[in-house]
């Protein structure tokens, strides 16, 4: 079954007024990766960004969706959501009591079906959230869950459930997606190391929704298409 995939990261002596500076860091390290060597990419900017007050329950009282398409270039939008730019907006106003999050999109291999069994690998758009807490947002939750976050969405690019290949998939389609999802993998592993190599943090953790520890759903995926 899917599961949510996150990655929470903590950081030593932390301070609210720090949260900006923090949030930078992880966003230009998301950046780098989504780019993959295109610095001109839309994909290194945020593509929207919400403040919530008090707790999830709350409509948010801050929020900006910004246009990064092929009309990005003659939008006004186009600087403002570079990461500097949309941080230092949706930050303006800081409060213990609220969290902070920014959307941003990097593209990742998945499954596209034609047939019960003829499976094809596209590269698709993927959003993730990255969101930094203020120390009394949802009583307190950066405890948990760090204080910031990275939401992953589901975690079906990385692990791929059995259906989604299909039980009768010849060897070929099987290898196809084995080296999809290493790829999906290697990009994962590539921007949590970077968090903790050039973010200051002092710990982290990558966790499911669920409990089900990452690793041991990687290995038995891999163990299933070898």
């Amino acid at each position: 079954m899917a599961d949510q995939l996150y990655l929470s990261v903590w950081y030593p002596n932390f301070r609210l007024e720090s949260l900006p500076t923090a949030l930078k860091s992880v966003l230009k390290q998301f950046a780098t990766i989504a780019r993959d060597g295109n610095p001109k990419s839309e994909l290194g900017r945020v593509a929207a960004a919400s403040v919530y007050p008090i707790d999830w329950t709350e409509t948010p009282i801050y929020q900006h969706i910004y246009v990064n398409d092929e009309r990005a270039e003659e939008s006004p939008d186009t600087q403002a959501a570079l990461i500097e730019n949309a941080v230092a907006e949706a930050t303006e106003q800081l409060h213990e009591d609220q969290a902070y999050e920014f959307e941003m999109v990097w593209m990742l291999w998945l499954p596209d079906s034609d047939g019960e069994f003829d499976v094809a690998w596209k590269l698709r758009p993927a959003k993730v959230r990255i969101t930094g807490f203020g120390p009394n947002f949802d009583a307190g939750s950066y405890e948990q869950n760090g204080h910031i976050r990275v939401d992953f969405g589901l975690d079906t690019p990385w692990v791929l459930e059995d259906e989604l290949i299909g039980d009768e998939a010849n060897e070929f389609e099987l290898k196809v997606a084995e080296k999809h999802i290493q790829q999906n993998v290697e990009k994962l592993l590539a921007f949590t190391l970077s968090v903790e190599k050039h973010c200051g943090i002092s710990s982290r953790l990558l966790w499911t929704e669920s409990g089900e520890p990452l690793a041991e759903k990687l290995i038995a995926r891999l163990q299933r298409l070898n």
